[in-house]
C-alpha cells in the first residue's frame, strides 16, 4: 500500500519509546532556564560528534535546578509526545543526576524518581494517554551503580516504571559487566532495553542480547553489518528502537539514503521510530515518521506496522494497546 499525503501521521496512534528526558526539553524552556540561571543557553542542534553531543546534553541537564524545573520538564515531554500522536510515551530517565541537587526534599534517587513518576502520570492522565518511565543506567558509571538503579527501578515496577536501559558510549563500555543489573530488572518484570549497535557494531548487539537479555535495543541499526545477526533479530522478534535523524547527525550513517531502516524492515526485523533527543537533533516522533515516509521511502502500511510494533513492545497496559491497535487499522483504512 503506497503512502498517502492524505493520511495524517499525527493521527496515527503510536508509542514513543526511545526518548531521553532532558534531550526532549523544549528549546524555549532551555532558553528560559538559561536566562534565569544567568548563563548562555547551550548551542543545541550543533553537535556533529557523540562527544560534543554529551557535552551539550550535560549543559542542558545542568539547567534543571529546582523541583519545579523537573516537573516542568516531565510535563512538557509528555505533552509534546501527545501532540505528536503518541498514545504512550516511555522517556528514559536517570534519577541519579538530580539526587542532592534539587534541595533537601529531593535528596535521594528514590524521591527524584517518585516526583517524575507522579508528574508523568498526572500529565498523561490529563491528556488521555499513557506514560511509563524507563530508568536508565549510564555505562561510564560502575556496574554496581547500575545494580543500585536496577533495584530502585524494580521497586517501582508496575507503579510507574516499565523498563530498564543502559545509555552512553558503548564503544568504550561494552554491555557484559552490566549483566547483574539487567538480571535484577528482568526478574522484576521490566523490559530490557539497552543501547547497542550505534557507536559500536554487531558485537555490542550480541552482547545486549546474550548478556542483558534485551527485549528492545535502542538504535541497533549497525546490526545490518552482520547478516546472521539480522536473521537472529528477525527470528527472535527483538525490537530496534530506531532514530534516523540522530543516526545521521552523529554520523552513524553517512546519509539518509544509506539509512538501513528499510533493509531491516524488509528482513523482518521489528522496528520503531523515535526522536532520541529532539532538543539536540530536531524532530520529535512525528517528525521521524514524516521523514521515514518522505525521505526513506517507508510506506503507510509499513508505518502502521512500525506503530503497531511500538505499542506491542512497550510497557503500556494491555487495554491501551488493544484500543490503539484497532485505531491503527482504522487509520490505515482511510
Amino acid at each position: 500500500m503506497p503512502s498517502s499525503p492524505s493520511r495524517d501521521l499525527a493521527a496515527l496512534p503510536k508509542a514513543h519509546l526511545h526518548l531521553h528526558m532532558e534531550g526532549a526539553m523544549r528549546p524555549a524552556t532551555l532558553t528560559e532556564l538559561a536566562r534565569r540561571a544567568g548563563v548562555v543557553a547551550p548551542p543545541v542542534g550543533t553537535s556533529s560528534s557523540f562527544a560534543e553531543f554529551l557535552l551539550l546534553y550535560a549543559a542542558a541537564s545542568a539547567l534543571i535546578r529546582t523541583p519545579d524545573d523537573l516537573l516542568r520538564l516531565v510535563r512538557e515531554v509528555v505533552e509534546d509526545a501527545a501532540a505528536d500522536g503518541a498514545v504512550w510515551v516511555e522517556p528514559h530517565f536517570y534519577p541519579t543526576r538530580y539526587a542532592q541537587v534539587l534541595g533537601a526534599t529531593l535528596s535521594s534517587e528514590q524521591a527524584v524518581l517518585e516526583l517524575a513518576i507522579e508528574e508523568a502520570t498526572r500529565t498523561a492522565d490529563r491528556l488521555g494517554i499513557g506514560c511509563g518511565i524507563m530508568v536508565s543506567a549510564l555505562r561510564h558509571d560502575t556496574p554496581d551503580d547500575a545494580v543500585r538503579l536496577a533495584r530502585l527501578a524494580a521497586r517501582y515496577a508496575g507503579s510507574g516504571v516499565v523498563s530498564f536501559g543502559l545509555a552512553a558510549d558503548e564503544s568504550k563500555f561494552p554491555p557484559e559487566p552490566f549483566a547483574p543489573a539487567f538480571a535484577v530488572a528482568r526478574d522484576a518484570g521490566l523490559i530490557s532495553a539497552p543501547h547497542a549497535g550505534e557507536l559500536a557494531g554487531p558485537a555490542s548487539v550480541y552482547g545486549a542480547l546474550d548478556a542483558l537479555g534485551a527485549n528492545r535495543i535502542c538504535h541497533g541499526v549497525r546490526a545490518v553489518e552482520d547478516p546472521a545477526l539480522v536473521e537472529r533479530l528477525a527470528n527472535d522478534g527483538v525490537v530496534l528502537d530506531v532514530c534516523p535523524t540522530s543516526n545521521l547527525l552523529l554520523q552513524v550513517v553517512p546519509s539518509l539514503d544509506e539509512h538501513p531502516l528499510a533493509r531491516l524492515l524488509d528482513a523482518g526485523v521489528r522496528c520503531t521510530l523515535n526522536g532520541d533527543d529532539p532538543l539536540l537533533f530536531g524532530p520529535g516522533v512525528l517528525g521521524e515518521y514524516e521523514l521515514a515516509r518522505d525521505k526513506l521511502g517507508i510506506t503507510d502500511k509499513q508505518l502502521a506496522g512500525i506503530a503497531r510494533t511500538s505499542l506491542e513492545a512497550s510497557g503500556a497496559p494491555p487495554a491501551l494497546v488493544t484500543t490503539a491497535l484497532v485505531d491503527i487499522d482504522k487509520w490505515l483504512s482511510l
